[in-house]
């Protein structure tokens, strides 16, 4: 079990679902139980997920939960694409919630790889 607060990865998660209130704020009410919904609820999964993981006992279960977040990020990334094909925001608009999606997800791959090397000891905080 550790802090999820020691892995820089889980504040990328928290600036992704900031990021993404912010934009989905601008969105047309008609879509707050739809697309802003959706939106919000797989932003804060990202973090949540983590969150709970680093609740668990070992590696292993800490690894489905980043599993999951991973799962959540690409939710995210294809519900900003949809939002610009839909109209309810520009490419530039939604550009800072795409860049910190890629940016966590890859974050994401390395404590993921970095956890396989070392399945029995806890993450190093460094790369994440």
């Amino acid at each position: 079990m550790q802090n999820p607060e020691n892995l820089r990865v889980f504040e990328a998660a928290r600036e992704t679902a900031i990021a993404v209130y912010l934009l989905t704020a601008r969105f047309p009410l008609a879509e707050r139980y739809g697309l802003v919904s959706q939106m919000r609820r797989a932003a804060v999964s990202v973090g949540s997920n983590m969150a709970e993981g680093c609740g668990r006992q070992g590696n292993r279960a800490l690894m489905a939960f980043l599993h999951h977040s991973l799962g959540s990020l690409n939710e995210l990334d294809f519900q900003a694409d949809l939002a610009i094909r839909l109209g309810h925001c520009s490419d530039i608009e939604a550009a800072e919630v795409r860049d910190k999606v890629r940016l966590t997800r890859r974050m994401l791959a390395r404590l993921l790889t970095q956890l396989r090397r070392r399945p029995d000891h806890q993450p190093q905080h460094s790369p994440s």
